[in-house]
Formats: structure tokens, sequence, C-alpha cells
């Protein structure tokens, strides 16, 4: 087995190999009154304003648009009901007329039939007139 070799200068091993310079401080350490801690707190408090801001002007412009599509159909629905009614209305008035023209074509069947029994009558009169004479 080989044995664990010690350098005891920098120049015999070359590189650092602990990382301690590659770790980073991750703690804040900058005071609540230090002026670059307030910069970047209130930038990021604008941020977060702005991210609101978009989101509330994408709220406010989908209750518009849904908003518009309410009305829209508001309107069509009352001129829909608006045609129903007239509809409704001519359907009575047709219907209305149709009992008129049913009352009037029996009226005058009843009176072509009795036209027809007087024609007959008069027929057989004329017959009977012309045989005795």
């Amino acid at each position: 087995m080989k044995e664990k070799q010690t350098y005891k200068k920098l120049k015999e091993y070359g590189d650092d190999m602990s990382y301690e310079n590659e770790s980073s401080i991750t703690n804040d350490d900058r005071g609540n009154l230090d002026l670059t801690f307030l910069i970047d707190s209130h930038k990021r408090e604008i941020w977060e304003y702005k991210q609101r801001e978009s989101q509330w002007v994408l709220d406010k412009n989908q209750l518009d648009g849904h908003k518009k599509i309410v009305e829209e159909l508001s309107d069509k629905l009352i001129e829909l009901t608006k045609k129903q009614l007239e509809t409704n209305q001519k359907l009575l008035d047709a219907q209305q007329l149709n009992k008129e023209h049913q009352t009037l074509n029996g009226k005058l069947r009843v009176r072509l039939t009795e036209v027809e029994d007087d024609n007959k009558k008069l027929a057989y009169q004329i017959e009977d007139m012309i045989k005795n004479k």
C-alpha cells in the first residue's frame, strides 16, 4: 500500500484544494439602516408592487372583456325576446284569423247547401212545368 503523502509547501502541491476561496457568505450582515440594504429592500418592494399592478391590469382587462360580453349578450337577449313577443302576437293574430275563416267557411257551406237544395227544388219545379205544359 502507498503511504499518504503530505505536502509541506504550496509549490509541491500546486493548487489549494480546501475550497475555502469558493465559499460565499449567505447571511446579510448589513444593518437595517445601511443605505445599500435600504435600496435593495425598496427595489424588491417596487418590483412586488409592479407585479401586483400588472396582475391588477390583467384582471381589469379580463373584467372589462367579460363585462362587454355580458352587455352584448344582454342586448341580444332583449332583442330576441322582443322578436319572440312579436312572433307570438303574429301567431295569435293568425290563429284568430283562422278561426274567423273557419266560421265564415262553415256559414258559406251551410248557405251553399241551402242554395243547392233550392236549385234542385227549382229544377224539379221547372221539370214539372215542362211536363205539364
